[in-house]
């Protein structure tokens, strides 16, 4: 079976599954639980979502879950319906927004399957997160995007972009350390009643030195830089979207938001939107 054929089911069955998952987690609103408080284990006090899909979960981690959903059913899946109706055309463009979307996808339902309170949906998370996996493999590694750097305006902001990444890299790596590294030996509040700190563990374990390494590979002129570099703002800008998104819905929810991440996460949002547009006018 040709590669193109397998990418093309690939991203079909992730956009049919992530619709599926969605429009669930989204309409789903009956009463499960009615403003149920338990003591966890560490003695903290958590109030459950108690409706829909995410009724197990806190009101925290359910009003984020559904932000997030949100961005998925209105950027993510879209996007990848674009670049499946163009795949045909054999654009470098295509094929960079089709992978730096992918990543998204990956990173979102790898973040489901281990976060989430356990739920209905559990085995389509890990269906999503592994076809999400594969599709991403396929098409990172595709030859057409091996020398990418030659696809580029000799004008491109290399140094720009590069900092960029370097810059957010070391905020994210800062802002999760500056989290955890005060509570080690006892559970942070924003643990609640879930098992670990998965977001910060795929953020500080791979997000972060993949956007150092891109930003300083792209400095070098590499071309893995450019590749990389280009992923992180796509992704980037869909996963920032998602924050805000998720910052919105629990402070509507009664959730304490850092008044840093009220500012800073919205800025780099607007900042990524640019490179994301940077980047595809410079592409040739």
């Amino acid at each position: 079976m040709p590669k193109k054929t397998v990418n093309n089911f690939l991203v079909l069955l992730i956009i049919i599954l992530s619709l599926i998952v969605t429009l669930y987690g989204l309409l789903s609103n009956n009463t499960v639980y009615k403003n149920k408080t338990f003591q966890t284990i560490d003695g903290k006090a958590v109030t459950l979502y108690g409706k829909g899909l995410y009724y197990k979960d806190s009101v925290s981690g359910a009003s984020q879950a559904k932000a997030q959903d949100i961005v998925t059913i209105i950027i993510g899946i879209p996007l990848l319906v674009i670049s499946l109706i163009l795949s045909n055309k054999d654009s470098i463009k295509v094929k960079l927004l089709l992978t730096g979307t992918i990543g998204y996808f990956l990173y979102t339902y790898t973040s489901y399957s281990f976060l989430l309170i356990y739920n209905k949906f559990f085995l389509l998370y890990v269906a999503l997160m592994s076809l999400s996996f594969f599709c991403f493999i396929l098409n990172i590694s595709s030859p057409e995007l091996k020398e990418l750097e030659k696809h580029f305006k000799p004008n491109f902001p290399k140094k720009y972009i590069g900092i960029f990444s370097i810059v957010i890299g070391i905020f994210v790596g800062l802002l999760w350390l500056g989290r955890i590294l005060p509570s080690l030996g006892k559970a942070p509040d924003e643990l609640e009643h879930y098992t670990t700190l998965v977001i910060q563990a795929m953020d500080l374990g791979f997000m972060v030195p993949v956007a150092l390494l891109s930003g300083i590979l792209i400095l070098k002129n590499r071309s893995l830089g450019y590749l990389l570099s280009s992923i992180i703002i796509i992704k980037g800008t869909t996963l920032l979207l998602a924050i805000v998104a998720m910052i919105i819905f629990m402070v509507f929810s009664g959730v304490n938001v850092s008044i840093i991440e009220i500012i800073l996460f919205p800025i780099f949002a607007i900042i990524c939107i640019i490179n994301f547009f940077i980047i595809f006018k410079n592409i040739v």
